[in-house]
């Protein structure tokens, strides 16, 4: 049997959160990500669960323990056995997403306002200096938008960025680990003039650069 490329391993991967997020919210649990790629063994289908809340608080919270992934993982391995949505061999491994949780969704990194997040994209954003820029670590400010179109606002040494969602091959929230060990998540930074970029100052004969 040939083997997926990396546009039908995207092609699985979408068709597979269609199939089990509806699963996965009917037993009390937010889908978090969803991967399909090749390992040393072959291929696995790597699905993190986290469990439904409205908002990140800080503070000791209930986390995925091992119960829930097994749980949740025969039910999810009935329904893609039934509706056989991927054709070949592959390993199913349910998780917690973990403290350095990734971002999907729109509704996720809105969520996520206020987050350090680092963010790598497929196909980048254009610079000033006319390249392509694919990497980024800095502040989750805002979210523009929404589905195909939003984008998220990233300031990243006090300069935003724009960056389409749709594009993002991996985006993880950087966890404050000082105060993970003080026993709060560590995921929401404080509220900080960094969240709000600082108005660009003007030189004499100068022109102001302005981003959208």
């Amino acid at each position: 049997m040939p083997q997926p490329t990396s546009t039908d391993a995207g092609t699985i991967r979408k068709r597979v959160w269609a199939l089990v997020e509806p699963v996965c919210v009917h037993a009390g649990y937010e889908l978090a990500d969803v991967r399909f790629v090749m390992e040393q063994g072959g291929w696995v289908l790597r699905i993190h669960i986290d469990l439904l809340e409205t908002e990140p608080s800080a503070g000791a919270v209930e986390a995925v323990d091992l119960d829930d992934c097994e749980r949740i993982s025969r039910e999810l391995s009935a329904v893609l056995d039934v509706e056989d949505v991927i054709p070949q061999a592959y390993a199913l491994e349910v998780s917690s997403p973990g403290i350095d949780r990734p971002l999907v969704t729109a509704a996720q990194f809105r969520r996520f306002i206020g987050a350090e997040i680092k963010v790598t994209l497929h196909h980048g954003v254009p610079t000033p200096l006319g390249s392509q820029r694919k990497n980024f670590r800095g502040t989750l400010a805002a979210v523009d938008g929404d589905g195909d179109g939003a984008r998220a606002r990233v300031i990243v040494d006090g300069e935003p960025w724009l960056v389409p969602i749709n594009d993002v091959d991996v985006a993880k929230i950087v966890p404050d680990w000082d105060a993970v060990m003080k026993g709060d998540r560590g995921q929401l930074r404080p509220a900080s003039a960094e969240v709000q970029p600082p108005a660009p100052k003007k030189k004499k004969g100068a022109k102001g650069r302005h981003v959208n």
